[in-house]
């Protein structure tokens, strides 16, 4: 049996072959849901799902796209964005 903190389905179960050869159970934080659009809600692509104790190692460019509101907006609401922006 699992020790009592472990026993919550909040924690999710890795199986780890140890260099001994045994297979033991790891308990590991789950991620984080995707990040999503600003505007219309739409999944993000191009950011990683991971905690944030990983994404703190993580070079700035691998976190987010390399554009205006790249990690906010999704490219076809930045796309209507911009083409609103330049009609005014």
């Amino acid at each position: 049996m699992p020790a009592r903190r472990l026993r919550s389905r909040s924690l999710r179960r890795v199986y780890v072959k140890t260099p001994g050869g045994s297979v033991k159970v790891h308990y590991r934080k789950r991620k984080p849901k995707t990040a999503h659009c600003g505007s219309c809600g739409a999944v993000l692509k191009g950011i990683p799902r991971e905690r944030p104790y990983k994404m703190r190692k993580m070079a700035k460019t691998k976190k987010r796209p390399e554009r205006p509101y790249g990690g906010n907006l999704c490219s076809r609401c930045l796309r209507k964005l911009i083409i609103a922006k330049a009609r005014k």
